[in-house]
């Protein structure tokens, strides 16, 4: 354990943040699931209703600074690009 009242903080700190962090890391996980699920399943309006929710959740992270501009392009851009092949198939 830490002695110093700053390595304390820091470790509250790394503490609260780890906790934040996951939550997010989890719901991009879950949004993308559903996402391949909804596709897998060739249902193109969930799939659909879905993407604007990633797309939406994905600039807000860029402002909260959970995920850079170029992550969260990239992540949707292959979302987009899955969906369009999808669709195109149908």
């Amino acid at each position: 354990m830490a002695n110093h009242k700053s390595a304390q903080k820091r470790i509250r700190q790394t503490k609260t943040r780890t906790e934040r962090n996951r939550y997010y890391k989890t719901r991009i996980k879950n949004i993308t699931r559903s996402f391949n699920e909804a596709i897998k399943a060739q249902d193109i309006t969930k799939a659909q209703e879905i993407f604007k929710q990633a797309n939406q959740t994905f600039h807000s992270y860029i402002s909260k600074g959970i995920l850079t501009k170029n992550t969260a392009a990239r992540k949707v851009s292959r979302l987009n690009a899955a969906l369009k092949k999808a669709a195109t198939a149908k």
